[in-house]
């Protein structure tokens, strides 16, 4: 690869806590692009399935801890040789640390299983969501990616896509239509910023 073509190609990396579905779903979307490239995954569980399926997937798996991403700006120097043009938050539970978001301002990204504002914030993620949904007869819920700020939940929307809530749903049955927005949504959102970016 040329130096003209490192260059060009737009990197991301991707945070993840859990399974790595949606990071998996990622990697495989920009596997044929020319100029948009996943080059790591990181994640704070060392069973996360996310870092399996990355190193399956040929992308650099990083495991850190809390050390390493509040204390010791370990995770923040992999960032700095990375210089990522986009960080993707695919089901990472931590609070991104001050000192990444004002090294990274505007390129770091979050997906939500909610329609934000409503169903955000600590602790609400995955079927906690869901089931809260469901709880409050809410006759719709979907997806929304932000950039990240400080707060869990409440960057600015970058974009929304709904789903209908049938009479019979159940926390399992909307969490499978949610996954279905996830996937086809989020890769294409990502290519759009990243195109954008010139």
């Amino acid at each position: 690869m040329s130096d003209e073509t490192k260059k060009s190609t737009k990197k991301i990396v991707i945070f993840a806590s859990g399974s790595g579905t949606n990071a998996e779903n990622i990697i495989n979307y920009f596997q044929n692009s020319k100029n948009i490239e996943v080059v790591a995954v990181l994640s704070n569980r060392r069973s996360a399935g996310a870092l399996k399926k990355a190193h399956h997937l040929n992308v650099r798996p990083l495991l850190f801890d809390k050390e390493a991403l509040y204390y010791s700006h370990e995770v923040l120097n992999v960032l700095r040789d990375i210089d990522p043009d986009l960080i993707v938050l695919a089901g990472f539970l931590w609070l991104m640390p001050t000192s990444i978001l004002e090294e990274f301002p505007e390129k770091i990204i979050n997906i939500h299983p909610a329609l934000l504002p409503k169903y955000g914030g600590k602790g609400m993620y995955g079927e906690r969501v869901h089931k809260a949904v469901i709880e409050n007869n809410e006759k719709k819920s979907g997806i929304t990616i932000h950039y990240v700020n400080p707060v869990y939940d409440e960057g600015q929307v970058i974009f929304q896509e709904t789903v209908l809530i049938e009479e019979n749903e159940t926390p399992e049955s909307l969490a499978a239509k949610i996954h279905q927005l996830e996937y086809k949504h989020f890769p294409e959102v990502i290519q759009q910023l990243l195109e954008d970016k010139k």
